[in-house]
């Protein structure tokens, strides 16, 4: 048996599809959990780490998860405003003076967890290198002027999210913490394996990632446009996931190696209220504060409707496709994110069901694939049986 783990029989249909996609190899290694308040109704691995299907994806096996990753670093900067060190009201500069540069000084720190910053990349050319390097990165956002007026329309921050709320971090702090250290703690505190970059002493447990060879039916970005500004600079073959450059770095929006019970874990914490496994992690005024609309529309970057929050995506409240997750959930007060190629994180506030999912094999697209849609229509059909 390819598939292993926990799954009450109320959900044993998304077991079923789990071990379809592994046989089929539209998954090669994969992991799905799903809490409800506070029990582990699905806690399930399976597949391979590698393309060959020799070696198993093991209990312990983690992956670079791409932009799941911006639910921890969100995470990170929303307990630093629990503990009154950062206000997402204020203004980035108060935190972090150089940033002001350039026509930046009213930019709010909701607004660098929103994607209406005007930041989503960089105006100077950058390689892998360049934002591997947290300090140069980050110190050439500081000097660029916004791409649109802050604060009047959601672009989607791929990279750069990190590096903004990654110096921030050390800037509020004085120096003292990075966003890699409070995510470490904030695991520890409820233990979860989940990390922002991977640790070498854990480089034997990481899944190889299999990033797909083109971007499929995807158009091209119009040159000049703010999406190929955004995502071609500088242009990444997720290969680099592969890399101990990579898994060294920093990268808040984008190298979180973990599984789907690691997020699980520390995600639910959000999802009931602040508090998991009796672990206070954030106090219930600070998660309502997700829930404070930022901005609603098509996204400029990536050109589909999004509905963010502070620090997330929002399930849209209308009839009409408001946010990416619409036709994937019903109405709900819930927040969410993926990653490229197909990880998810769901916390699902009205069920108290957090739901989670990682993969090595990734497909198409910028969030979401096949598999995980399959598993979460599979899971929420469950709860209405």
């Amino acid at each position: 048996m390819a598939v292993h783990g926990k799954c009450d029989q109320k959900f044993q249909e998304v077991r079923s599809l789990f071990e379809a996609a592994v046989a089929s190899g539209s998954e090669t290694g994969a992991s799905i959990a799903v809490n409800i308040d506070g029990e582990d109704v699905i806690d399930l691995w399976g597949g391979f780490v590698d393309t060959e299907r020799t070696k198993p994806w093991n209990e312990d096996t983690i992956v670079n998860v791409w932009s799941s990753s911006k639910c921890l670093a969100s995470l990170v900067v929303l307990k630093l405003v629990d503990q009154g060190i950062v206000d997402v009201d204020e203004k980035v500069s108060k935190y972090w003076p150089e940033f002001a540069a350039n026509g930046k000084e009213n930019i709010l720190v909701r607004h660098l967890l929103s994607h209406t910053s005007g930041l989503s990349g960089w105006e100077q050319r950058v390689t892998g290198e360049d934002v591997c390097d947290l300090e140069k990165a980050a110190g050439l956002l500081a000097e660029q002027a916004p791409w649109w007026e802050p604060g009047t329309a959601t672009g989607y921050h791929s990279l750069s999210m990190g590096h903004l709320l990654g110096m921030l971090v050390r800037k509020a702090t004085g120096g003292e913490k990075t966003l890699k250290q409070i995510a470490a703690e904030i695991a520890a505190s409820v233990d979860a394996d989940f990390q922002v970059g991977a640790a070498e002493k854990d480089w034997p447990r990481v899944s190889t990632i299999y990033a797909p060879t083109d971007f499929g039916d995807m158009p091209a970005p119009p040159p000049g446009s703010l999406r190929e500004k955004t995502f071609t600079n500088p242009p990444l073959d997720g290969a680099i996931a592969n890399t101990e450059m990579w898994r060294k770095a920093e990268l808040g929006a984008a190298n979180g190696h973990t599984n789907a019970r690691g997020m699980n874990r520390i995600m639910r914490a959000i999802t009931l209220g602040g508090t998991t496994n009796g672990v206070q992690v954030l106090k219930p005024e600070t998660v309502d504060l997700i829930f404070r609309e930022q901005a609603k529309g098509l996204d400029l970057v990536i050109g589909v409707p999004n509905r963010f929050g502070i620090g997330y995506g929002l399930r849209g409240e209308g009839d009409e496709v408001e946010a990416a997750i619409d036709g994937l959930v019903p109405k709900g007060k819930i927040c969410f994110w993926g990653g490229w190629g197909g990880s998810l994180i769901i916390m699902d506030l009205t069920r108290k069901m957090t739901i989670t999912y990682a993969m090595n094999r990734m497909y198409n697209g910028l969030m979401g694939n096949v598999n995980g849609a399959a598993y979460v229509t599979a899971i929420y059909k469950a709860l209405e049986d």
